[in-house]
């Protein structure tokens, strides 16, 4: 197990709804000796290419390739950054990515809004880093089926949570003790399968 000390700089991108207190992306921030994050814009700010640049000048402060650590639509905003930034990234652990193709509950962004927001089609190309897709068999946001395509996709690992809602607050997380464990499987990963291009 890595040091604490020893672990990459790691870049916490939330998701829509921003920095919630007691989330498991607040909590591990205030744990690990190396963050950088994402700053909250507002769960109105729909326009992606907003979101995306946020992203970039964030990433753009650290000295070292970063972790990407991405929640929720987070998780769809590294997947527009990773086609366009020339930052170094060590790996990227993308938890619980919802399915912006197919409608989601009431009180979340219709398909239409995503869609003029830039967010569709979603980007299906195989990152060019090494991630890990944290999927839940129970989360509102996408089916486990559709999630487990887009890590395919992607060319992701893909972990299956089991029973974990969508990984917020709501769904009884709080600490994610695992997360602990992906950023340091990542951090073991070999450099030379990361930076700004991976083939």
């Amino acid at each position: 197990m890595a040091a604490a000390a020893d672990l990459p700089t790691v870049l916490v991108v939330p998701g829509l709804r921003d920095h919630v207190a007691q989330h498991w992306q607040t909590l591990l921030a205030q744990q690990l000796p190396r963050v950088l994050s994402v700053p909250p814009m507002g769960r109105e700010q729909l326009d992606c290419r907003d979101r995306v640049a946020a992203i970039e000048r964030v990433a753009q402060q650290a000295t070292d390739p970063v972790i990407v650590v991405a929640h929720s639509g987070g998780c769809i905003m590294v997947a527009h950054w990773a086609q366009r930034t020339r930052c170094k990234v060590r790996g990227a652990l993308l938890a619980t990515p919802p399915d912006f193709e197919k409608p989601m509950p009431e009180g979340y962004p219709t398909i239409e809004a995503l869609r003029d927001g830039g967010w569709l089609p979603v980007p299906r190309r195989t990152l060019p880093f090494p991630s890990i897709v944290a999927a839940s068999r129970t989360d509102p946001l996408g089916s486990f089926l559709r999630i487990s395509a887009l890590a395919r996709d992607w060319g992701s690992d893909l972990a299956d949570l089991g029973d974990a809602g969508h990984l917020n607050p709501a769904s009884g997380f709080g600490p994610w003790p695992l997360a602990h464990t992906f950023i340091e499987q990542l951090a073991r990963t070999d450099p030379a399968r990361s930076g700004s291009a991976r083939h």
